[in-house]
């Protein structure tokens, strides 16, 4: 993705942020909110009332619904639809070509034969919460949050919540292990990856990062990982 100065637009009407670059090519609907030094490239459609926080990249084609809220130093890759009823938190990565749904049992038409307005959808929201990653081309179905520094495989449809750190792949996606912050993939006392086996941690309670030495517990109650502090 080029930074070239040419390619954006600076932003200056509404609640758009002075600092903020918007591409000439985006569809801005009125209502939304765009924070500072936020960049949103070509073709990029925000519906009314969606809120866009401060120094997040919003791709090439993305789509955001009315009234979607999305946090600071999030990236949105290109292609990828962020229906309403979504919120994402700080620090969110959504790969190119994901898909954040927002209606479990959908129509095109009422029971009567009648095209389903506005008000005949039911909205199952989703949130998706700080730091976690949504790989390309995964599918978040309504309903279901993703939890603090999750990481969702490409390709992968998620159809149940996602724990904090969990690593989740395949179609419906399971969970195949643990991940780091750092987004490496976490390993048992042994110096293996941390199996999904929760069975497994009534003995071995620590999982370590490689990369970065950060240490982790998991929280059985929550069926999530908390990381050891000294």
């Amino acid at each position: 993705m080029s930074n070239s100065s040419e390619a954006l637009t600076e932003a200056s009407a509404g609640v758009i942020d002075p600092t903020a670059r918007v591409h000439a090519s985006a569809d801005l609907e009125s209502g939304i909110s765009v924070g500072l030094r936020t960049a949103i490239w070509q073709r990029a459609q925000i519906r009314s009332g969606a809120r866009i926080g401060a120094d997040c990249v919003i791709g090439r084609d993305v789509f955001i619904d009315v009234g979607v809220e999305i946090g600071d130093r999030v990236k949105v890759q290109n292609a990828a639809l962020v229906y309403n009823g979504a919120t994402v938190a700080d620090g969110v990565f959504i790969g190119p070509g994901a898909i954040l749904t927002n209606d479990r049992y959908p129509r095109a038409i009422t029971p009567e034969g009648d095209l389903a307005r506005a008000d005949d959808w039911q909205v199952s929201p989703i949130r998706l919460e700080h730091g976690c990653s949504i790989g390309a081309g995964a599918i978040v179905v309504a309903g279901c949050d993703v939890g603090t520094f999750a990481m969702v495989g490409a390709g992968a449809v998620v159809t149940r919540t996602v724990p904090g750190h969990a690593l989740v792949a395949g179609s419906p996606a399971k969970r195949i292990g643990w991940v780091c912050a750092c987004g490496d993939r976490l390993q048992d006392a042994d110096g293996r990856p941390a199996p999904a086996d929760i069975d497994r941690y009534s003995m071995d309670k620590g999982l370590t990062c490689d990369r970065c030495g950060r240490r982790y517990r998991y929280d059985r109650t929550g069926d999530t990982l908390h990381e050891a502090r000294a």
